[in-house]
């Protein structure tokens, strides 16, 4: 059974950092990518980071700048490195994984196929 297990969230003053992090367990995903979605109440869920096995990266022009997502390959970890956060960052931030190596489009919430229950990051002004 796959798990994907987030932590590290919370309550920061504007211009503050968190780190989130993920664990995966049940499965590797070292040949696929991973990535960070939040939603925000009332809103979609919004693409925010993802890595592939490549170790590129791509970000939603929103955290450009600010986010940055890594991973531990042998730990099967994914991070989230927040950066002078805004009000508007706040949301449920969610952990995603796929085993696919290829996509047309990270940016998509169906392109991953494992989800993780999320860790809900309050910024205030």
């Amino acid at each position: 059974q796959v798990q994907l297990v987030e932590s590290g969230g919370g309550l920061v003053q504007a211009g503050g950092s968190l780190r989130l992090s993920c664990a995966a367990s049940g499965r590797t995903f070292s040949s696929g990518a991973m990535g960070w979605f939040r939603q925000a109440p009332g809103k979609e869920r919004e693409f925010v980071a993802a890595i592939r096995w490549t170790g590129s990266t791509i970000y939603a022009d929103s955290v450009k700048g600010r986010f940055t997502i890594s991973r531990d390959n042998a730990k099967n970890t994914v991070d989230l490195q927040m950066n002078s956060l805004k009000p508007e960052d706040t949301a449920v931030y969610y952990c995603a994984a796929t085993l696919k190596m290829y996509s047309s489009n990270w940016y998509g919430r169906y392109e991953y196929d494992y989800w993780g229950q999320g860790t809900q990051v309050t910024v205030s002004s």
